[in-house]
């Protein structure tokens, strides 16, 4: 049985933690379909790790993918370049996409990470929204759920074992084998990314690790029921709710005039979110429904800096949550503009944000 976490494993968490992700979007040749200037989006991408750690945000969170439009497949490397960089930002993986990987590889990357950053890396786990990284890995995608189960199985034991005897169904056994090296953070955090599957929701629960929920449609509101039912849970499995953190994770964008942020947001969005639509079946966006997701009560945070601390702090309301991480760049963006937006974020709306929930906190508790 793996260690559990308690809120003692995550001594680091403020009141309210603010950060951002990104999966480093990629330009892509529409007539070829190729990836143009990877080199350039990663020194861009690690300016902005930065910054980020320089306006004081708390978490900056890196994707993993495999495919022509990202220009990340390993993020435990860029993590460890931007972990030279920066001093005090935690740097997370959004995601790690287990199912498709070796556990005890991921844990020893990471826990390299750990040393390298002097103890501000994490884990976010999930089985990835893009299935790409199967066939190049020679996973049968048919075990999909099953896969993901039982790696995180072993890297939560790898987490707790320095030696570790261990069989499983989708990776040659281990015998009495040393992983190291062991990190600096004693558990290496670990969270579960879900998006609206409720077997992932009652997993992280159960296993007592922190969720990442993504909310990037919608109402928020109808999210509601998967952080209830893990909280739920959570207390069922004989641990108190207040001592797993919950993130919510949604796309948006940030400038000094709202109309800018949104005429600079939506034409990269319509584009990849439209690609990727025309691959899965979604009616293609539009920018009256773009705008429409703006709005207070809808999941995209667009618009000033103000606009984007109401949403936060009436998506607490609903949540409860601990982390809020704000994904800038859904398509490629031009740099400077994501650097003011990661500069709004960390000096106008992370202050006021903490404040005004340090001080609801005070008198409430996580519904």
């Amino acid at each position: 049985m793996a260690t559990l976490g308690s809120r003692a494993d995550f001594p680091h968490v403020p009141v309210m933690e603010i950060g951002i992700y990104t999966f480093a979007e990629a330009r892509i040749d529409p007539a070829t379909g190729r990836q143009l200037g990877a080199q350039e989006r990663l020194a861009h991408l690690l300016e902005e790790f930065e910054l980020a750690d320089q306006v004081g945000l708390d978490v900056f969170g890196l994707g993993e993918h495999h495919r022509p439009d990202f220009v990340v497949s390993a993020p435990a490397v860029v993590l460890a370049a931007a972990a030279a960089r920066t001093k005090q930002i935690r740097l997370t993986s959004a995601v790690t996409v287990l199912s498709s990987d070796d556990p005890v590889r991921v844990f020893q990357d990471f826990a390299t990470l750990d040393l390298i950053s002097g103890g501000r890396a994490e884990i976010m786990a999930g089985r990835g929204s893009f299935t790409e990284s199967f066939p190049l890995f020679g996973q049968d995608l048919s075990d999909y759920d099953e896969i993901f189960a039982e790696k995180l199985e072993l890297l939560l034991r790898l987490r707790e074992e320095e030696r570790i005897t261990w069989s499983g169904l989708h990776r040659p056994p281990i015998q009495n084998r040393l992983v190291l090296p062991r990190p600096v953070q004693d558990p290496l955090p670990i969270w579960v990314a879900v998006g609206g599957n409720p077997q992932s929701v009652v997993r992280a629960a159960t296993l007592g690790l922190p969720m990442a929920l993504a909310i990037i449609g919608g109402m928020p509101e109808r999210f509601r029921p998967m952080v209830d039912l893990y909280r739920d849970t959570v207390l069922r499995s004989g641990r108190d709710p207040a001592t797993l953190p919950v993130s919510i994770n949604s796309h948006g964008f940030i400038a000094d005039d709202p109309d800018e942020a949104a005429n600079l947001a939506y034409p990269a969005y319509a584009e990849t979110m439209g690609r990727i639509g025309r691959e899965r079946g979604w009616p293609p966006p539009t920018r009256a429904r773009f705008d429409a997701e703006s709005e207070p009560r809808g999941a995209i945070f667009m618009g000033s800096p103000q606009q984007v601390i109401d949403k936060i702090l009436f998506q607490y309301d609903v949540f409860h949550h601990d982390r809020f991480l704000l994904q800038l760049t859904v398509g490629p963006m031009p740099h400077e503009k994501v650097l003011r937006a990661i500069e709004l974020l960390g000096t106008e709306v992370a202050p006021v944000v903490r404040k005004e929930i340090a001080a609801r906190k005070s008198g409430d508790s996580p519904a």
